[in-house]
């Protein structure tokens, strides 16, 4: 066979696996290059484990929740929503089920989805190659001047590969020591696309302040979190909060890490604030602390706070408020009251920094979308070049959705590969 009508993928991890599968099927030739010793060293990590594979919210709610630049993957979503999506993984034999509108593996295994994925693969005789970096592009035209250039193959370290069409699913440099890197930045670079300069998302932040530390390891089931400036809604995201030693981190605070960590760019600090009973309003606090007073007027404040709040947070709250480890209800002030009232309800904390693209689940940034089709997920600039997954400027909370995203646009690209143009002659 004429190894110019292959399709090329670049990087063996969700969205590439997906992306060769989908190639395969349409009837091409694939080689899935992979840099590391083997395929989805980063899935295999995913939830914990888990593989929190996806979101049962619909395509609207879906590309809500990536902001404005969401509607991008109307077509790909389109393509395959998650009950389409749901029901390959079905077919690879990996069967799933919802939890609180987020979808995993019946076997709780990313480890068994990546083998599903794999097997998939080499099911349909796509030949994978590990350990096998992708230095270059084999570019035919100008990659300055948009519409000329093609890609005509993938060059790395003493070997060269001719295709028809690659596809770039690289990922991100988030979480290098999983796979991460700027590989497939710095090949769509040389097609000529220009790169969104890539901040950690989903990560735990730094804080200023040393309290935090003394509460390592305790979460918060429900609070409220939001960036404490002028042009933010105070609504903010709730959930789950986690304290660690050097700050905050859990799924409320790593959903809004990505904004945090592109204002730290041009400002530090950057102002969050944190409400630890979002269902309790500061009107309720202030007659919860007055009716202490009245009726349990010989207990600790810290005591009485204990039965909301984790004890060695309680404490830590009381300590901010001013309160003495055994000042009693009876004997706190109005000062100290409405102190202690406004750091329920919004007590405010200095971030400094983030845990960086070392620690951050996923990368904001990325290719720029407006070079790039939408519908097929190929380059604008250069033909026979797609893109699929993290490596495109588009990121989402937590809840299944990056996954979920890697997985349909590995599909959408792959299968736009698959039926592009016939190969180049010899």
């Amino acid at each position: 066979m004429n190894s110019k009508s292959h399709i090329l993928i670049v990087g063996a991890g969700p969205a590439g696996l997906m992306a060769a599968i989908s190639a395969a099927r349409s009837g091409a030739p694939v080689v899935l290059l992979e840099k590391q010793d083997r395929c989805g060293r980063k899935l295999q990590a995913a939830g914990g484990g888990r593989a929190n594979l996806a979101n049962t919210a619909d395509n609207e709610a879906f590309m809500a929740r990536f902001g404005r630049q969401g509607r991008f993957m109307a077509p790909a979503l389109g393509a395959m929503d998650v009950r389409g999506l749901r029901a390959f993984l079905d077919e690879i034999g990996v069967p799933t089920y919802d939890e609180r509108g987020r979808v995993f593996p019946r076997s709780n295994s990313a480890a068994a989805v990546r083998s599903a994925l794999e097997t998939s693969c080499r099911r349909l005789g796509v030949e994978i190659r590990t350990a096998s970096p992708a230095r270059r592009l084999l570019l035919e035209g100008a990659a300055q001047a948009p519409g000329r250039a093609r890609v005509v193959g993938v060059a790395g370290d003493g070997w060269s590969l001719p295709a028809r069409a690659v596809v770039l699913a690289c990922g991100s440099p988030a979480y290098p020591s999983l796979g991460g890197c700027r590989d497939g930045l710095e090949l769509a670079a040389q097609a000529g696309h220009a790169i969104v300069l890539p901040t950690p998302a989903l990560v735990g932040l730094v804080c200023r302040e040393s309290w935090p530390g003394g509460c390592a390891g305790v979460s918060l089931a429900d609070a409220r979190v939001w960036i404490a400036r002028p042009g933010h809604s105070k609504a903010g995201v709730r959930g789950e909060v986690l304290f660690t030693h050097r700050g905050l981190s859990g799924p409320a605070v790593l959903d809004i890490s990505g904004e945090v960590a592109a204002l730290l760019a041009r400002l530090t600090p950057v102002p969050i604030a944190l409400e630890f009973c979002p269902d309790v309003s500061a009107d309720q606090w202030r007659r919860r602390l007055d009716a202490w007073r009245r009726d349990h007027g010989a207990r600790t404040v810290r005591t009485l706070l204990d039965e909301h709040l984790p004890a060695r947070l309680a404490r830590a709250l009381c300590e901010l408020a001013g309160l003495a480890p055994l000042t009693d209800a009876a004997h706190v002030t109005n000062e100290q009251r409405e102190r202690l009232l406004r750091i329920l309800t919004g007590l405010e904390l200095a971030v400094t920094g983030t845990a960086g693209l070392d620690g951050a689940m996923v990368a904001r940034g990325g290719v720029v979308l407006r070079e790039v089709e939408p519908g097929t997920l190929e380059s604008r600039l250069c033909a026979g070049l797609f893109f699929a997954g993290e490596l495109l400027d588009l990121d989402g909370p937590t809840g299944g959705y990056n996954l979920q995203w890697a997985l349909v646009s590995g599909s959408l690209a792959g299968q736009s590969a698959g039926n592009s143009g016939p190969p180049a002659s010899d």
